[in-house]
């Protein structure tokens, strides 16, 4: 959520910095709600100041032995419209945070200005991919060797779900285990939250009030809940109206889980396989900082990231996201994409993002720094570290061999216990 104040204090900045991004902030709304809400608030201080005064009156009267019959019924009626006004107070209050709720964020100035994908910039490409003779994806790989079963898994739960079997299932625990390791080692410490979180968590990420078509919603008598699209949600809540001494700052957790996203604007994308499913597995990486350290930090999630796929020896390139390619929330991302011989591209396999302020203003995370003084909001980062199931298929298709089997990466044999799917 941006930062009222600043609207306030520059608002032709703000706007001109959303435009960037292809949003049209409407200025108009934000400056009639915030004037309603702050007239609502002036005139209510106005008659507690009265209702204080008058207070005071009859107390001196009372104490004096004088009849104060007139001042009580007076402060009835203040009280009376006090009570009416805060009524009034609360819901120019809701519509006033619920018109931030759905502005993005604003783009660093360091994110390139685009209206879409062909504007990114790439920033870096590592390893070369490999030849291979008339590469088969892996739909076909996995289901060759028994490993990949999608039509039993349409069977059981309907399209973009899917069933490993054998090998194949023994590949995707050995990922997630070796990635849980990997950022382990790096400092990155492990946390197992809920896979179901109230409104709220949805709210503070800012999943939610925009992004209600895209998640699952559960029904729990009157109270909902809500299955997680990423780790991203519970973990970065599990600060949320906390106040953390800045000398733990960086903060930085890990988090396998399985996530779940009805993929409501995708329908026609990625229909076959399991690039785009309903349910898939990811490592999070989650991290909180004070604002001068975030840039720096998001460089540094990014590189574990990267760590994964260079010991997994899968070539990928770092993209910049430009402005109109961004996520909601988000202030800066680069997107991680690994090389998929079958379609001839790179691929989206992490997105790394630094959140600035919005986040922790939704969800009210705060520092304090080190030496003392007032709590101030923190900055949030996240990103995958790496998506599980991209990995999976970017593995069979990387390493393929003529015969149709699979090499397993070296660095991944000790966790699978053998070294070749055939």
């Amino acid at each position: 959520m941006l930062d009222a104040a600043l609207l306030r204090q520059d608002l032709d900045a703000v706007v001109a910095a959303l435009g960037r991004r292809g949003f049209a902030f409407p200025a108009e709304e934000f400056r009639r709600l915030d004037e309603g809400r702050r007239a609502v608030i002036t005139e209510a201080e106005a008659l507690k100041a009265e209702r204080n005064r008058v207070s005071d009156e009859v107390a001196k009267l009372k104490r004096e032995k004088q009849d104060a019959s007139h001042l009580i019924a007076a402060q009835r009626e203040v009280g009376d419209r006090l009570k009416a006004l805060e009524v009034v107070e609360r819901e120019a209050e809701a519509a006033f945070k619920d018109f931030l709720a759905l502005i993005p964020n604003v783009p660093h100035a360091s994110v390139p200005e685009g209206r879409d994908e062909h504007g990114n910039v790439e920033v870096k490409r590592w390893g070369a991919p490999r030849s291979i003779e008339a590469p088969k994806d892996h739909v076909d790989l996995g289901t060759n060797l028994g490993i990949l079963d999608l039509d039993r898994a349409t069977k059981i739960s309907g399209a973009r779900f899917s069933v490993l079997k054998g090998a194949g299932a023994r590949l995707e625990r050995a990922l997630i285990n070796f990635m849980v390791d990997r950022q382990g080692a790096a400092g990155w410490q492990e946390v197992l939250p809920p896979y179901l979180v109230l409104p709220q968590a949805m709210q503070g990420t800012g999943q939610l009030p925009k992004f209600e078509q895209d998640l699952f919603k559960t029904s729990r008598g009157e109270d909902s809940l809500y299955l997680i699209p990423t780790a991203e949600v519970p973990v970065t809540n599990l600060y949320r109206d906390e106040i953390l001494p800045g000398e733990q700052l960086p903060l930085r957790h890990c988090a396998f889980t399985p996530c779940f996203r009805s993929e409501a604007g995708s329908y026609g994308k990625d229909t076959k396989g399991i690039i785009r499913q309903h349910q898939f597995h990811k490592v999070e990486l989650v991290a909180f900082a004070p604002p001068e350290q975030a840039e720096a930090e998001l460089e540094h999630l990014t590189a574990c990231a990267e760590a994964i796929l260079e010991a997994l020896e899968l070539p990928y390139r770092r993209v910049l996201l430009c402005t109109g390619d961004m996520g909601f929330s988000s202030q800066k991302t680069y997107d991680l994409e690994v090389w998929l011989p079958s379609q001839g591209t790179y691929r989206e396999i992490s997105s790394c993002s630094w959140f600035g302020e919005f986040q922790a203003r939704r969800a009210n995370l705060r520092y304090r720094p080190v030496g003392g003084g007032k709590p101030a909001l923190l900055h949030t980062l996240n990103g995958s570290g790496l998506a599980v199931g991209r990995t999976w298929v970017a593995i069979l298709e990387n390493f393929q061999q003529p015969d149709g089997s699979i090499l397993i990466p070296e660095a991944l044999r000790p966790y699978t216990g053998f070294d070749r799917i055939g």
